[in-house]
């Protein structure tokens, strides 16, 4: 007994001794304290205590009853999304769409970094991130726009082209098979630049006497982004594919809302999607119902995100714990 009053004395002396830290931070930098507090507001705010709500995924909601006047209902909602007819459909659709884009567009914004980094003129490198910047602050709508009318299969750019050279014009919305392919590289094409501003920020952290003896030894630029950019840039490339992961069941509602069309809605149906018109939708929207489906996804996107941090881990990378 002696032992565990020694090992809580001593508990409650480091926390008084971090309050104390604390509080004379606060005094010496008190604007950066008063800076992070809106942050941290929004974060209690609109992420921590909605998470109550999440109760009623367990009930029949009925608004006018409220949280504890709503009879519960244990898993009826989770049991009802995986006994329905499109439970596999949009799984296989939010899944095929997240993997696609992750292994498409995971490289890319990587290999833009290491070419931009050894651009030598100033001024060709700030018109490449001018020009690849630029896209990703485009609204969706617009962006979803463009792209329709650059495709359109009549009066389209692309299948005015197609057509001058002798080919066939081509329905690229009113194909299933093609949405996937329009999602993720329109996707790649309005963030790829965006994307890469984390990179070359880790490729100017880089020592550059590491460079300066890859140079002495004789080493091209390929040699040196393989051997010296490359293992510079891994435990930041680690993170963000293992936050990328974590959103693996988040294949995007608005863009792919914006991309539907009743030809492509075999391959386009997303969870997102489906939730929007089955419990938020549909006749007497579903409050319990649509909030059980994203309980659902949000316990599978930590599960992945476990799982890949574990891996990166036990493989000697950087993880995010």
């Amino acid at each position: 007994m002696e032992i565990v009053k020694e090992i809580r004395s001593v508990r409650s002396k480091q926390r008084t001794n971090i309050v104390i830290k604390l509080f004379r931070n606060m005094k010496k930098v008190p604007q950066l304290y008063l800076l992070s507090l809106l942050p941290i507001l929004y974060i209690l705010i609109f992420k921590y205590i909605p998470m109550y709500g999440a109760v009623i995924a367990f009930q029949d909601y009925v608004p006018h009853k409220g949280f504890f006047g709503s009879d519960w209902v244990g898993l009826k909602h989770f049991k009802t999304f995986f006994n329905s007819y499109e439970f596999w459909k949009v799984i296989k659709n939010t899944l095929g769409i997240s993997f696609y884009g992750l292994l498409a567009g995971f490289p890319f914004p990587i290999f833009l970094a290491l070419c931009l980094n050894y651009v030598g003129r100033s001024s060709v490198k700030k018109s490449v991130q001018m020009i690849t910047y630029a896209p990703h602050f485009i609204s969706m709508v617009v962006m979803i726009g463009i792209i329709m009318q650059l495709l359109d299969p009549k009066t389209g750019i692309v299948n005015m082209i197609l057509a001058h050279l002798g080919f066939e014009k081509v329905d690229f919305f009113g194909n299933p098979d093609n949405f996937k392919s329009l999602y993720v590289w329109s996707g790649i094409w309005q963030n790829v630049g965006y994307g890469c501003i984390i990179y070359l920020a880790a490729l100017a952290a880089i020592d550059p006497s590491l460079h300066e003896a890859a140079v002495m030894d004789g080493a091209s630029k390929l040699q040196r982004m393989w051997h010296v950019d490359i293992p510079g840039i891994l435990p930041v490339a680690t993170i963000l594919l293992i936050m990328s992961v974590g959103h693996m069941m988040d294949a995007g509602f608005e863009k792919v809302l914006l991309m539907q069309n009743p030809l492509n809605l075999s391959t386009s149906e997303v969870i997102d999607t489906y939730v929007y018109k089955v419990g938020l939708l549909s006749t007497g929207i579903k409050y319990s119902y649509a909030s059980a489906i994203g309980l659902f996804t949000s316990v599978v996107n930590l599960i992945l995100l476990f799982t890949v941090n574990k891996a990166a881990k036990k493989l000697g990378q950087t993880s995010l714990w």
